[in-house]
């Protein structure tokens, strides 16, 4: 583990008369994979559109690798290197896999409008080096041998894998996972464990929000609780389970226990 790649400082953010997120404070080291849970409602999408920058916070500061992040401009968020999946598939159906994919390096490429309509010879080879490179995501996520099928005809999971897929298309230092379990039957989650833990070993920093709590607490290395927009908790798993306000709020302790 290193220095923390991601800092939010004081973040909160208000909905009229609904208070999303309040003061919430979070670091995530480069390297680490890093879980954030609660119950239904308790604002960890809210605090993840923050970070990518579909929201714009009210209040506080988010640091990447030292700098302020703009928040509230999401291309600019994705081109300093964070991406994400959404919690609802949302991927371009008509499209094959590998397209969907190559959509993702757009934000890498260079050529511009005009150098692709004359086809010119830089266009040519970048179009080139995208395909090969969207066809390497695939084989790294397992599903290459799909490359050619529309993403509405993949199945559920690896629907999810494709949105990784692309996701990882934008060359991300922080990729961030919005309950990519759910839906998901056990092999198909054991199948994204080892996904996730193999993006670690390739030293990729993740933060996953999930509701699978045996996925996260086998799977993260630290672990924060949000609770009606607060934070409550935050720590190693082993830690978090036991704390009697993540147990009062969201555990129950028979998860607790388990």
């Amino acid at each position: 583990m290193s220095a923390p790649l991601l800092e939010a400082r004081g973040i909160s953010k208000r909905f009229g008369g609904v208070q999303a997120l309040r003061e919430v404070s979070l670091s995530i080291r480069a390297g680490e994979v890093y879980g954030l849970i609660g119950p239904n409602g308790a604002g960890k999408t809210s605090f993840f559109n923050v970070l990518t920058g579909l929201y714009s916070a009210d209040q506080g500061e988010v640091r990447f690798d030292g700098q302020p992040l703009p928040l509230g401009v999401p291309h600019r968020i994705a081109g300093l290197g964070i991406a994400r999946t959404f919690q609802n598939i949302r991927l371009f159906g008509a499209m094959s896999a590998l397209e969907n994919v190559m959509v993702g390096r757009h934000i890498r490429l260079h050529t511009g409008v005009l150098g692709a309509i004359l086809r010119t010879p830089a266009a040519r080879r970048e179009e080139a080096d995208t395909e090969a490179r969207a066809h390497a995501l695939l084989r790294y996520v397992g599903i290459d041998r799909l490359a050619n099928q529309q993403a509405t005809h993949l199945s559920y999971g690896d629907q999810r894998r494709l949105e990784i897929a692309r996701a990882l298309a934008t060359e991300p230092r922080l990729l961030a996972l919005d309950e990519p379990a759910a839906g998901m039957n056990a092999t198909e989650t054991a199948g994204l464990r080892a996904l996730i833990e193999k993006l670690r070993g390739d030293g990729m920093t993740v933060l996953l929000i999930e509701h699978d709590v045996k996925l996260v607490m086998g799977l993260c290395d630290r672990v924060a609780v949000l609770d009606y927009g607060e934070k409550i908790a935050e720590d190693v798993p082993d830690v978090v389970r036991r704390d009697p306000r993540v147990i009062a709020a969201y555990l129950g302790r028979e998860a607790a226990d388990a």
